[in-house]
């Protein structure tokens, strides 16, 4: 199959640090590649892959130092993107919805003749910019993406949805196993601390994290970003969460890269996730699992969804039952928590059911084009 991906222009491919969607797309690429797919990859040039690299820009936007709110940069890769993709013959054309300047697509696809299909990566509203929401989701949904053959990543995440959308689909994220895979470790703790790992901001939980830690009495190990660009999180850090890194009980170890992030979890006996929204999946559940490491999570989102109770880690509903798992997580198989991944969360799995998209969509395009005639 002749697949173009058209991803977002602001984060390199694989992201270096903090990138969840471009994580995301990154492992569907290299999976459908090594599935014997011919894969086009429309990304910033800085973006690696084994795929056909095709790019408008030599660097990232943001690491160009462009802000969220310079659409032109952003609109110009999308533009020209399409306008390739026009000129050639791809079986089928898969973007991916995830920052505000991606509802640009809705408009640029709506007369595209080849099968597209769009992920929706992120939640409603789009039109967002520095805490305030606008009205042109409204006018973008009904022009152009009412019609528009859209994935979901989760059950959770097709049920948030406030718009009338053309869902063919729920797949869920995936994982190159390959990297979570360190040799002799065979996914058994060799710390004695609780992980979390994420962006820092309010919903993301890392307070909760941290008062779950202190009452239990175990230490916390912290990693992720800071989101400079925003006010609302860099004063969360700096305000909240900084105050209570004490280096002892509290560690923070700054943004984690692959390697890191990997020896980070396959460490921990355990990964608290006390989310405070319904996040859409949670890519690093699925990652701490990989390395056979339990995940204690509230049930939020796709939480449900990922972890299975009692199994590969716990469902809780508030801190108190958080703390109160904290204990059991020894009672967790952590062989079971990694067998589990395999089986729902490979990205050879999110490939093969991309794949059965991609056919429903083709073949419902070949029967309207036959009505047509």
């Amino acid at each position: 199959m002749k697949i173009a991906h058209i991803a977002p222009p602001w984060i390199v491919i694989p992201p270096k640090n903090y990138g969840g969607t471009e994580a995301v797309i990154y492992n569907l690429v290299e999976a459908q590649v090594a599935q014997g797919h011919d894969v086009t990859l429309f990304a910033s040039g800085d973006s690696k892959t084994s795929a056909k690299l095709v790019s408008f820009f030599p660097r990232a936007l943001l690491d160009e130092g462009v802000p969220w709110s310079g659409h032109p940069k952003a609109y110009y890769h999308l533009h020209m993107a399409v306008q390739q993709i026009n000129e050639q013959n791809f079986d089928i054309v898969h973007t991916h919805l995830s920052s505000s300047s991606d509802i640009y697509l809705f408009p640029l696809v709506a007369s595209l003749a080849t099968p597209h299909i769009t992920t929706l990566h992120s939640m409603f509203p789009f039109d967002r910019q520095g805490g305030r929401s606008g009205a042109a989701d409204n006018y973008y949904v009904k022009e152009w993406a009412s019609n528009l053959p859209t994935v979901a990543i989760s059950e959770s995440a097709r049920a948030q949805v406030p718009y009338p959308l053309n869902f063919v689909g729920v797949v869920h994220h995936g994982l190159l196993l390959n990297q979570y895979h360190p040799p002799l470790i065979r996914f058994k703790p060799h710390g004695d601390y609780f992980a979390w790992i994420g962006r820092f901001s309010p919903e993301k939980g890392a307070h909760l994290a941290i008062e779950a830690a202190k009452r239990a009495s175990v230490p916390l190990v912290l990693g992720g970003t800071i989101d400079r660009a925003s006010k609302q999180a860099t004063s969360y850090f700096y305000d909240t969460i900084k105050p209570q890194i004490d280096d002892e009980q509290i560690r923070y170890r700054g943004p984690v890269n692959m390697r890191q992030k990997v020896n980070m979890l396959s460490q921990a006996r355990g990964f608290l996730n006390p989310i405070e929204w319904e996040e859409p999946f949670g890519m690093v559940m699925i990652e701490a699992m990989a390395m056979g490491c339990p995940v204690i999570s509230f049930a939020r989102g796709a939480a449900p969804e990922i972890i299975v109770h009692g199994e590969t880690g716990f469902l809780v509903q508030n801190i108190d039952e958080m703390i109160e798992y904290i204990p059991r997580v020894g009672d967790i198989n952590r062989d079971t928590v990694r067998q589990h991944v395999e089986d729902h969360f490979s990205a050879r799995v999110m490939a093969e059911r991309y794949a059965q998209v991609y056919d429903k969509v083709i073949n419902s395009s070949k029967g309207s084009l036959s009505l047509q005639r």
